[in-house]
């Protein structure tokens, strides 16, 4: 293989992306979501799916389906999430160019965010109900003969239709682990590869959850922000006047692959999953544990898992929700692990917002593609830097440099927290 190896120091095969699938609020696709990151656009608007009258917060990250109708919020999460996933992967494999059509040699890992029946659907059994009352037994009667909302509501039925449509290999596999999700994703993907599992894999992050429920219960975390006049100024990752995340849907896929494989039938490889680490602390439902152990761990994890020193790491990609104690606790773990020189960082979710189950995926797919154009994304609406939080955040404008390695965070609720260090493609 020219001299270029093919395993890592552990002896495992070193895994490649060779494809990559997005969407977010920012557009479908790969270069249209790219052109609009580097160039500072926000997809943050103000929510018509749904009546917002009486909220906290009227504003989203919403992803528009092509034949959507007016008034979306008919359409379950879960449909929204598969009809997201199939765009994704299907970029994905025709910029791998493996396998045949409907045959993908490899499984299938699919992070996605808990189901539950939504109000419309309740609302729907309840007009069902023969009595003409939302009782328990006209419920029942309701729900019989209704197999359309039983397969909605399986956790796993998004996968097995994902896994039918593309013909993946063995049972597919549905993970959720709050905002690290898609990361995890990736993670069982590149672990199944070192393993000798597979060949090749595809994981997948979706969160379409944007409907009156969810928001709500965000709204009562206090996680949100709730300035609303000027959607596209309200994420403010890092910044002084931050006052929490905007919810956001999107997706991506990575087709993995061992690099001996992709190497073999001449692939375009977009770079390598060099290192993974989790860590969790089990502190609290939504709050990091304030002495940092599992962020602190997680990043330690990874840069040992891909056998990197700190100083190997060029730039990193945010979790960077916005809300106050999420960067305290981001910037906490950094100057633990880079001491007092840290890397770039820049946070995504200025732009797009928080997606939430897809936000490890997508940020791992935009990782890639500042290794490929040497490009920091910029951290927008950064005009007050936090004095507590002295990072070298890209504010506002993208930033030419020069990237080998480039570390992902995903935090999410309950203290699961993912890292990936990524590396460009070898020469």
């Amino acid at each position: 293989m020219n001299g270029i190896p093919t395993k890592d120091r552990h002896g495992r095969p070193l895994v490649a992306v060779t494809g990559i699938g997005i969407v977010t609020s920012l557009g479908w696709g790969v270069e249209a979501n790219w052109a609009a990151l580097t160039a500072g656009r926000s997809g943050i608007r103000r929510i018509t799916r749904f009546p917002t009258d009486h909220l906290k917060t009227t504003i989203a990250g919403l992803v528009h389906l092509p034949d959507e109708p007016p008034g979306g919020e008919c359409i379950p999460s879960p449909v929204r999430v598969e009809r997201m996933a199939v765009a994704v992967i299907a970029e994905a494999l025709a910029n791998a160019r493996i396998g045949d059509t409907g045959r993908f040699p490899g499984p299938l890992f699919v992070g996605m965010p808990p189901v539950e029946m939504e109000w419309p659907q309740r609302f729907a059994l309840a007009r069902g109900a023969n009595d003409g009352a939302p009782g328990y037994r006209g419920l029942v009667a309701a729900v019989e003969g209704r197999q359309d909302i039983y397969e909605t509501v399986l956790f796993g039925g998004v996968a097995e239709h994902l896994a039918a449509r593309f013909g993946t290999r063995g049972a597919p596999i549905s993970l959720t682990t709050a905002c690290a999700t898609g990361a995890s994703a990736i993670q069982l993907g590149v672990e199944a590869i070192q393993r000798g599992e597979a060949e090749a894999a595809i994981a997948v992050g979706a969160d379409g959850s944007v409907q009156p429920e969810a928001l709500i219960r965000f709204s009562l975390l206090s996680a949100l922000s709730t300035r609303n006049e000027e959607p596209e100024k309200a994420a403010r990752p890092f910044d002084r006047t931050r006052d929490g995340f905007v919810m956001a849907e999107g997706a991506a896929a990575l087709v993995l692959e061992s690099l001996e494989s992709a190497r073999a039938r001449g692939a375009p490889v977009l770079g390598l999953v060099l290192g993974c680490g989790e860590r969790a602390d089990s502190f609290h439902r939504t709050r990091s544990n304030p002495d940092g152990k599992a962020i602190i761990g997680a990043i330690r994890n990874a840069l040992a898992d891909a056998g990197l020193e700190p100083g190997d790491i060029d730039y990193v990609n945010a979790h960077g929700t916005g809300t106050p104690e999420n960067d305290k606790m981001e910037h906490l773990g950094m100057r633990a692990v880079f001491g007092d020189r840290p890397p770039p960082i820049s946070s995504n979710k200025s732009m797009i917002g928080h997606t939430l189950s897809a936000a490890g995926a997508v940020e791992a797919a935009f990782s890639l593609l500042t290794l490929r154009d040497q490009l920091l994304p910029p951290t927008i609406n950064h005009r007050e830097p936090d004095p507590a939080i002295p990072l070298d955040v890209v504010p506002n404008e993208a930033r030419r440099a020069r990237v080998r390695h480039v570390l992902s965070n995903s935090f999410g609720f309950g203290g699961q927290n993912v890292c990936l260090v990524l590396g460009e493609p070898p020469g």
